[in-house]
């Protein structure tokens, strides 16, 4: 998503929130375990406690190239690498799904000239993507109001979608042009119609059947909600980035810009993610 300009917050987090912790202790690693989970023991993290789905906010671009005395397109391309070298950890790692908020509903009100050059961005990076994704096995997923976008962009989305369908590695999901609150309106829309033509009752109306008609029910393939959503750049909001998925998310908010979040980043998110005691409502006895 592209940068807020207002100052970062500095409210207390919630116990489910979390900017930064502390690294723990390296873990020795167990006889037998396989590359992957030795590698990531070697990093202080358990391969079996990751989280299965990640959702990021890419918050920050345009403050980073403003820093530097840059144009924000220059930003938004600093973003791009960013968001490649988080999928390559993520895909190495085994996490499962990754979410990226790209470009909200309410960005279209961006000045002209930088919401043009992000369609653009967007498009480059599926196209020159494709290849990469096919090789590592990587299915790419866009969600969002496409009727928006432009022509060539709906297009080669489609082709993508389609090229990498077979692809089970690491579902890449990207939210461009994307409203929570939207979703499930449309999610709403689209049950009242099924009632409406008797082809389901209102009284069997669930939070599954509902959680199946939102985009990402769609788009996770068994992934739907994120175990772990990471926001970037200090502001601490969801903006308006899966709302109804993110009811159990544990969050990690920082205070590096998109741009700069690169591995030690991902893997002090992945860390506090570890930490929590994740208990659902629960009371453990």
């Amino acid at each position: 998503m592209l940068p807020s300009h207002c100052p970062a917050a500095t409210h207390q987090l919630p116990t489910s929130a979390c900017r930064r912790t502390s690294p723990a202790a390296l873990p020795c690693p167990r006889a037998g375990a396989s590359p992957v989970a030795e590698a990531l023991l070697h990093r202080g993290l358990r391969a079996e406690s990751l989280p299965r789905h990640v959702a990021v906010v890419m918050d920050g671009n345009a403050r980073w190239a403003r820093a530097r005395g840059l144009p924000s397109s220059v930003g938004h391309e600093a973003g791009r690498r960013a968001l490649e070298e988080m999928v390559r950890l993520s895909g190495a790692w085994g996490i499962r799904a990754l979410t990226a908020f790209a470009f909200s509903n309410e960005n279209w009100s961006r000045p002209k000239v930088e919401v043009d050059f992000l369609m653009g961005l967007f498009e480059q990076v599926i196209h020159d993507s494709v290849a990469n994704f096919l090789r590592e096995g990587i299915r790419l997923r866009v969600i969002g109001d496409r009727s928006r976008l432009p022509v060539s962009l709906q297009k080669i989305s489609r082709e993508a979608e389609e090229a990498t369908r077979n692809n089970s590695l690491l579902n890449l999901t990207l939210a461009i042009s994307y409203s929570g609150r939207r979703e499930i309106v449309q999610a709403c829309r689209k049950l009242a119609e099924k009632v409406q033509r008797k082809a389901l009752r209102a009284e069997d109306i669930d939070e599954a059947l509902f959680a199946d008609e939102l985009a990402t029910g769609r788009a996770s393939d068994g992934f739907p909600y994120p175990d772990l959503l990471i926001r970037t750049s200090g502001e601490l909001r969801l903006s308006n980035f899966l709302l109804w998925q993110s009811a159990y998310s544990e969050l990690f908010f920082t205070d590096t810009l998109w741009p700069d979040f690169g591995e030690a980043d991902y893997l002090e998110a992945l860390s506090s993610f570890q930490s929590r005691d994740r208990r659902f409502g629960e009371r453990k006895l």
